[in-house]
């Protein structure tokens, strides 16, 4: 039996998720959560055997929760499932230590396939293709993306999400002179001055939902 911890912010895809997974017999769902702090705690109460692991939550990211999940459990077998696909924010995570990432525009066994795969320290087929083709100027911004350190691309989300200096503080448990220095880094980066620049980056490349208005 494949024991899974769901992590996402949104009841009705968990439900969903859960429906899904049990159709599987060789699958039980342990445990839920929708944000960090619970997720962790339910890491550590339930010692899953694969964790399915959202990146976009309320205050920390899914790749913040994953580091400290490694933290614990240098082992820990955490699968993504995110909305966002872009390859960058995919090596990005396998980077961060998940053992593979998975669309939510895959048809629904692509997961079941995956959860599998992972439990087996399998690699699983990977559906990303990679959408920028050769174009000279959206491969520049995709290579200042990358230069991104985890901390930094996590407060780039927060920022292009429309967060003040204050709240990215207090959800990455920094002081504020130290975010406020940051995001003055992260702009230099990307060569980008405004938040408008900020928020448009970040959507071009999956990083936030595309329908945030500024």
């Amino acid at each position: 039996m494949i024991r899974v911890l769901l992590v996402d912010d949104h009841p009705v895809v968990r439900a969903g998720y859960k429906r899904l997974l049990e159709t599987d017999a060789s699958i039980e769902v342990v445990a839920e959560a929708s944000e960090a702090d619970s997720a962790y705690l339910s890491f550590v109460v339930y010692q899953p055997d694969v964790t399915v692991l959202d990146l976009s939550m309320p205050g920390v990211s899914g790749l913040s929760l994953l580091q400290k999940i490694l933290l614990r459990d240098a082992h820990a077998k955490v699968l993504i499932c995110s909305m966002y696909d872009s390859p960058l924010v995919k090596r990005k995570a396998l980077e961060a230590g998940a053992k593979a990432f998975v669309s939510k525009n895959v048809p629904p066994e692509k997961l079941l396939l995956a959860i599998h795969a992972v439990h087996m320290n399998e690699s699983p087929a990977d559906p990303l293709v990679d959408a920028a083709g050769s174009d000279p100027a959206i491969q520049e911004e995709l290579q200042r993306i990358a230069s991104l350190t985890l901390r930094e691309l996590e407060l780039f989300r927060l920022l292009a999400l429309g967060k003040t200096i204050s709240y990215c503080a207090k959800a990455m448990s920094l002081n504020e002179k130290t975010v406020y220095n940051r995001q003055t880094k992260i702009r230099e980066k990307l060569q980008v001055d405004t938040l408008a620049g900020l928020v448009h980056l970040a959507q071009r490349h999956h990083i936030i939902d595309s329908n945030i208005q500024i």
